[in-house]
């Protein structure tokens, strides 16, 4: 075991747009000797790039880039166990990667920096992994986070709602287990990381959705309004984007009416125009 402690900043750059930098982040960014930047290959490039701009805008004196190739993972559609081992295993060898580059790349007194994209809180990897590396007894590693504007944030303010109606909870899920949840009918629910448009198989005519891509970025979308009248559109809009990027980001929430009315619905995407 390492005797020496390696300090991390984990830092939430929000979820798309450079001006979602908190001051608090501008200043820690400052603050780091090294950053370390996790490629997601080729088609992803511009998640990358975004990066490299905020440092160059805000680090300050001498500093280091450290690129680290992320490990890929089996992301087909599988039951709950096999999908929990494979992002265990995937877990576990990006864990390994991390260990070795704040080994090899720091030296006594340094500070490195992880820039993680949204909020470190929130269907993020990097809190988990530094916390095993540390479990471990391989490498000591103080941790210090700074909370980022989060996709669930970004999406509710460019849609203008509230993200919860008075008095009633909400839930926050991964797409694959959306159908357990069910429509929740004393709540709404924000659902993320929806690679099969798990949307398509809520029913009801109460049911609302805010759905958003690529937020904060030049290139966001917007779409909202009854479920079974513009789900179709986000279909047409998600396939039309993944071809022109070649991946796809996005969340939405799914709100069911409360008697009171109909919800606000957003007529455009972040360029002006409608979207749905």
């Amino acid at each position: 075991m390492s005797t020496q402690q390696r300090a991390i900043l984990v830092i939430g750059i929000g979820a798309g747009d450079p001006d979602h930098l908190t001051l608090q982040a501008v200043k820690a960014i400052r603050r780091a000797d090294v950053f370390f930047i996790v490629g997601k290959g080729p088609h992803k490039a511009s998640l990358t790039d975004l990066r490299h701009r905020m440092i160059e805008e805000h680090a300050e004196g001498s500093y280091r880039l450290v690129e680290v190739e992320d490990p890929s993972r089996d992301r087909g559609a599988m039951g709950r166990s096999d999908y929990t081992a494979a992002v265990q295993d995937w877990r576990e060898r990006r864990g390994e990667i991390f260990e070795r580059a704040m080994r090899e790349e720091m030296t006594a007194g340094e500070t490195g920096a992880f820039l993680v994209w949204g909020d470190p809180s929130l269907y993020d990897s990097t809190l988990g992994i530094l916390g095993d590396i540390e479990d471990r007894g391989a490498l000591r590693v103080g941790v210090e986070v700074i909370p980022g504007i989060t996709s669930v944030a970004s999406l509710t303010a460019r849609h203008r709602i509230p993200l919860n109606q008075v008095g009633r909870p909400v839930h926050i899920t991964p797409a694959r287990r959306l159908a357990e949840v069910g429509q929740n009918d004393d709540g709404d629910i924000v659902v993320m990381l929806d690679a099969h448009e798990s949307f398509t198989q809520v029913e009801g005519d109460d049911v609302w959705i805010y759905w958003g891509a690529y937020l904060g970025t030049p290139d966001e979308l917007l779409v909202a309004g009854p479920l079974h009248e513009v789900s179709d559109r986000i279909r047409q809009v998600r396939a039309e984007a993944r071809e022109r990027h070649g991946w796809i980001m996005d969340t939405y929430l799914l709100r069911i009416a409360d008697g009171r009315g109909s919800p606000r619905r957003t007529e455009t995407d972040g360029s002006g125009r409608n979207a749905s």
